[in-house]
C-alpha cells in the first residue's frame, strides 16, 4: 500500500496540482492586497466611505455583552450580531472578478503562445521526409522521355 501511495504522489498530475495550489494561494494574497489596499479604498473614497468593506446594515439588536463601537463591522460580527455585510460581500465579489480576469489574461496569452507553437510544428511536419523523396523521384521520372 505504501508503494501504491508513493506511485500516486509521484504522478505528474498530483505534483502539478500541488504546485498550482501553492501558486494560487500566493496569487490570491496578491489579489487580496490589490483589492483591499488599492482598489477598494479608491472605490470607498469615490462613494464617500473610507473603508468600503465595513459597510453593513444591522439586522437586529446589538448583543447585550457588546461594549465596542456600533459601527465596527468586524467587532459586531465577532460578537454575534446579525449583520447584512454588503460591503464585505462586494469586496469579495470584486476580488473574484479580479482573479478571474487575471486568469483569463494568463490563459489567453498561453493560448496565443500555444497556437503559434502548434502552427510552427504543423508547418515543420507538413510534409514527411519520405514524401519529399518520393516527390523528387517522381519529378525525375517525369523528366525522362518515354521509351
Amino acid at each position: 500500500m505504501l508503494r501504491e501511495f508513493r506511485a500516486f504522489i509521484a504522478r505528474g498530475n498530483v505534483l502539478d496540482l500541488a504546485v498550482a495550489v501553492i501558486i494560487g494561494a500566493a496569487f490570491g494574497k496578491i489579489v487580496s492586497s490589490l483589492t483591499d489596499d488599492l482598489i477598494m479604498p479608491v472605490v470607498g473614497f469615490l462613494t464617500g466611505g473610507a473603508d468600503f468593506s465595513s459597510h453593513f446594515v444591522l439586522l437586529g439588536p446589538v448583543p447585550a455583552h457588546y461594549t465596542g463601537s456600533p459601527t465596527d463591522y468586524a467587532a459586531l460580527k465577532k460578537a454575534g450580531a446579525a449583520l447584512f455585510g454588503w460591503g464585505e460581500f462586494l469586496t469579495v465579489v470584486l476580488n473574484f472578478l479580479i482573479v478571474a480576469f487575471a486568469i483569463f489574461l494568463i490563459v489567453r496569452a498561453a493560448n496565443k503562445y500555444l497556437a503559434k507553437t502548434m502552427a510552427a510544428m504543423k508547418a515543420e511536419a507538413a510534409v514527411p521526409p519520405d514524401v519529399v523523396v518520393l516527390n523528387e523521384i517522381l519529378a525525375e521520372l517525369k523528366k525522362r522521355p518515354l521509351a
